[in-house]
């Protein structure tokens, strides 16, 4: 069976699961997008792209973001980002205050709103204009000088922010937040409403299958020992609440955002991006971790 005739066969099967779950409501924007869109691409690490169903519509990317956040943050302070936030599971809600509380301040890793709102701060401190900084540096990665920002998007998440408000001021109480938090917060949203297609996620996330080199560009983003920890935090704490069963599942590192897409990375070999907006109880895609199990059942390619 050739990839192509592969893809085709996950998505009829996984496709059958459209209609359940349902799209993100806490953000105004994303509760008006169509449920039952539904697209995957495999980039693989010679820079062949095999696509099927809606892999050439823009979403709104949201928390896969945070991993280019992270990315940029380690090119410009190396081991120095591990002084600020840790790199261990959570174990609690995505949005928890409770934990942050009692650790004092610092987020449990990257991938927690807390976590990402400190490499937030980080790249506030390195860059006039954060979020076009972010935009620029997933351009070239996915080599597509078209990816924008959704303002809309942006501006809805903005106005609703008073929890992510409250992790930040709660950080900047223990002495681990540098910047003006709004103006950070404002950045941050910014970086979460880039929207880029299935096709423009598989080929950026290129890096991470590569030893931390962009197939695309050819340029080394970050060292292979970075790519690997990058890989290593996602496998553990990429899709929120269901890391753990992901990883016994699917057996790939992976990092998700409530716009319904899911990037997954089979070092040495490919990134996958698969997209379908309806929700999980755990705020991941529905028909996406479908589709990825077919996927990782189909072809041996568990990390584990």
């Amino acid at each position: 069976m050739s990839i192509n005739e592969l893809l085709e066969s996950i998505y009829q099967q996984a496709a059958l699961q459209l209609g359940r779950g349902e799209v993100a409501q806490y953000i105004p924007a994303l509760a008006e997008v169509d449920a039952n869109q539904f697209g995957i691409t495999i980039c693989d690490i010679q820079g062949n792209v095999h696509s099927v169903g809606d892999a050439q519509t823009p979403f709104s990317i949201q928390s896969i973001s945070k991993v280019y956040s992270l990315t940029l943050a380690m090119q410009n302070l190396g081991n120095k980002v591990w002084q600020r936030v840790g790199m261990e599971p959570s174990g609690l809600p995505f949005n928890s205050l409770i934990q942050l509380e009692q650790e004092q301040g610092l987020p449990r890793n990257p991938f927690i709103n807390a976590g990402a709102l400190v490499v937030a701060d980080m790249i506030e401190s390195s860059y006039a204009t954060p979020s076009l900084a972010i935009k620029n540096f997933v351009r070239t990665l996915a080599a597509n000088p078209e990816i924008q920002i959704d303002s809309k998007v942006a501006q809805s998440e903005y106005d609703h922010r008073a929890r992510n408000a409250a992790a930040a001021y709660l950080m900047k109480s223990f002495g681990n937040f540098n910047n003006e938090v709004e103006d950070v917060l404002m950045n941050y949203f910014s970086t979460c409403a880039i929207k880029m297609s299935c096709v423009d996620l598989a080929k950026s996330f290129s890096y991470l299958a590569n030893k931390g080199q962009c197939v695309f560009s050819n340029k080394r983003i970050l060292p292979e020992q970075q790519a690997r920890q990058i890989n290593a935090l996602m496998a553990t704490s990429g899709l929120y609440d269901e890391a753990g069963k992901f990883a016994f599942e699917v057996g790939f590192p992976g990092k998700s955002g409530v716009g319904g897409g899911i990037i997954a990375i089979v070092p040495g070999v490919l990134s996958i991006c698969v997209w379908s907006p309806a929700l999980n109880k755990t705020g991941n895609s529905y028909v996406g971790i479908e589709a990825l199990k077919l996927l990782s059942s189909h072809i041996d390619w568990s990390v584990y």
